[in-house]
């Protein structure tokens, strides 16, 4: 449990691994413009690596659901490569979820639990994806959706049935964990445990003298460093905009047709009066004719209310329509025919007794028709322009449904078609990094990039309503290293570097060494030959370096791994040097005192240890019904995915 606790609170990737349950995998790839596919070819086939019962799961499958996760993930961080997604070992998480997933539908089978397609519909309907503008559910946005991303029906209700199968069978198992402060103590202790320490960098800069490498050399370490070099995926967009500007002489409103809009909204140009008032609520009548009888003797409303210990409210710029639906049409006939200043009432109302004081009248004249000719013309021409734009795009989609080519779509219609440069997914250029991708090209960048290059060309909003795009992929170039002339300068520094960084490792561990038999360890770094910094004292209690959204450096957290009056060396990383790290001293912390430390504690692992039991329910079930698993069926995808996504420009 000790060590479940530290993984917790250490762990790099405990966030990743986090979001890759199944529930929340399938929410990411239903709710977050599902991706396409598309990313290389499957292996195996039909080949079974994981089989419960009945059910069994493919290789198929299993890659499929992983290029999903990991295009998910590489939306959020364009830059993300499929090594180092997979060197997460997000494939190992993401299989494990599955034979899980398919562990407890085969149970639920068994157990006669049954999720129905009622309650799949609900949970469909409440996905933003399949909601129009008003957040209803659209069954053309659910077709049109499932269609472009090539997901069936049935495999999308699969997925929904899973992730609520699960969230029914495992998150009662965590409901009610309680646990006792002795349990609680230690681990919220750790929180408050101060360690102290000395680092002494060895950087891979501080060796100078390292030969510059043959041209054999070179190549051989960019081919065995080529992941380092990768460029992400890059594609050159084509697109045609079509702006709602140009319909704006056809949209231009006749006179005759400014005139009957006018003539069917009279009432919002015909003369309007609105008053603003004091109010005063009494729940007798007799209590409110003594109020008003003083305010008709000269005392203000609100000074009378208050002796008698109430208050006024005010209701501001109340039209005739507004007063009446707040209280009644006598009410409000009443205090429309009233003077500025004058008290009305006392008038039963809905609540009690009413005393109402007019406290301003506005009133605003009748527009005529050549006074608000402009604002109409205005009015019509815009919704004429959005009329023309949506059926001259409805024409367009209808002619890339029956098969029309970008080309012949954007020479029918009178567009003028662009290409971009080859850009990244975020917009800029490998070669041009002070490119500035077009404002039309900017939101077509995620929905491109999600298409494979024989998709249909798509019609994508730039500003809804008004201007639009049909745009796809022109041309995609893989995630690839550049040739390595182009870098050749760059791989021999770093070349030089990753030499200087094993002399660095030698003497770290020789450092290592001498500080273990006793030696201090400024005087080994002031006896190493070379000139290096001086070494740094660190430290402090693990819950103020914890504390805060940054993780704290690794040179700093592997004190708190560490045994007492220990040593050891470490990498800086990207071979940049080492660390040799001695831990000088702990002092034990004690959460005793601190209740509301211990509550907080009890939560954080209230959810481990609920989430540790949903495992361990798992693991029963896969032994009580035999599941089969493929040991090798992780390391094929993983070699899949690599091979293809470092594949040639």
């Amino acid at each position: 449990m000790l060590s479940t606790f530290r993984r917790l609170i250490q762990s790099k990737f405990g966030a990743l691994f986090a979001l890759l349950f199944l529930g929340v995998i399938a929410a990411a790839f239903i709710m977050g413009d599902i991706s396409s596919g598309k990313f290389g070819p499957s292996i195996g086939g039909g080949t079974t690596v994981a089989k419960a019962g009945g059910s069994r799961l493919t290789l198929t499958e299993f890659q499929e659901r992983v290029q999903r996760v990991f295009e998910n993930a590489r939306r959020a961080n364009p830059g993300l490569q499929i090594s180092e997604f997979l060197g997460q070992g997000a494939a190992r998480e993401i299989f494990d979820q599955l034979v899980a997933a398919m562990t407890l539908k085969e149970y639920a089978q068994d157990q006669g639990v049954h999720i129905s397609k009622r309650l799949v519909d609900a949970q469909i309907a409440q996905i933003p994806a399949f909601q129009d503008a008003a957040g209803n559910f659209s069954q053309d946005n659910f077709r049109q959706l499932l269609l472009r991303e090539r997901i069936t029906e049935q495999a999308l209700r699969d997925d929904i049935s899973r992730e609520i199968l699960e969230r029914q069978m495992l998150a009662p198992l965590g409901l009610g964990v309680k646990l006792s402060d002795s349990l609680i103590l230690p681990y919220a202790s750790l929180l408050l445990e101060a360690r102290q320490g000395t680092i002494a960098a060895i950087p891979s800069m501080a060796f100078t003298g390292i030969k510059d490498p043959t041209d054999a050399q070179l190549a051989e370490y960019y081919r065995s460093n080529a992941a380092r070099y990768t460029i992400p995926e890059q594609r050159r967009i084509r697109y045609a905009v079509i702006d709602g500007q140009r319909f704006a002489q056809a949209a231009q409103p006749s006179d005759q047709e400014i005139g009957a809009y006018y003539n069917q909204n009279k009432a919002a140009y015909a003369a309007k009066e609105s008053r603003s008032f004091e109010q005063l609520i009494l729940p007798t009548e007799a209590g409110a004719k003594a109020i008003a009888a003083e305010v008709r003797g000269g005392k203000p409303l609100s000074a009378a209310a208050q002796g008698a210990g109430l208050a006024v409210s005010t209701l501001n710029d109340q039209s005739r329509q507004a007063l009446a639906s707040a209280s009644s049409a006598a009410i409000a006939d009443a205090g429309f025919r009233a003077r500025e200043g004058e008290l009305v009432g006392p008038v039963r109302g809905p609540l009690g007794w009413l005393l109402l004081r007019v406290t301003s009248v506005k009133t605003i004249p009748a527009r005529p028709l050549a006074t608000v000719k402009d604002e109409i013309a205005s009015t019509l021409r815009e919704q004429k322009e959005k009329r023309l734009l949506t059926e001259f795009t409805g024409k367009i989609e209808d002619q890339i449904a029956d098969g029309g080519s970008f080309e012949e779509v954007v020479k029918d219609n009178g567009l003028k078609l662009e290409t971009t440069p080859f850009l990244l997914a975020t917009g800029k250029q490998v070669e041009d990094q002070a490119y500035q991708a077009p404002a039309d090209v900017q939101p077509l960048l995620a929905p491109v990039f999600q298409m494979s290059q024989d998709d249909d060309a798509q019609l994508i909003p730039i500003t809804q309503d008004k201007r639009y795009a049909l745009a796809a992929p022109a041309q995609i170039q893989a995630a690839a290293p550049p040739p390595l002339e182009k870098v050749k300068s760059l791989v021999a520094m770093q070349y030089k570097l990753a030499k200087g960084n094993e002399k660095a490792k030698a003497l770290a561990e020789q450092i290592r060494a001498k500080v273990a038999k006793g030696m201090k360890l400024a005087d080994a770094v002031a006896s190493a030959g070379v000139q290096l910094p001086a070494p740094q004292v660190v430290g402090g209690r693990r819950a103020d370096i914890l504390r805060g959204e940054q993780r704290p450096p690794a040179e700093v957290m592997i004190l708190f791994s560490m045994a007492a009056n220990s040593v050891k060396t470490m990498p800086i990383g990207q071979d940049r040097g080492y660390f040799v790290v001695q831990l000088n001293g702990i002092k034990r912390g004690d959460a005793g005192g601190q209740p509301a430390l211990l509550n907080q504690v009890r939560s954080q692992l209230g959810d481990v240890v609920g989430q540790e039991y949903a495992q361990q329910f798992v693991h029963a079930v896969e032994k009580e019904l035999g599941v089969e698993r493929n040991p090798s069926a992780v390391a094929q995808v993983q070699r899949a995915l690599s091979s293809t996504n470092s594949g040639a420009q």
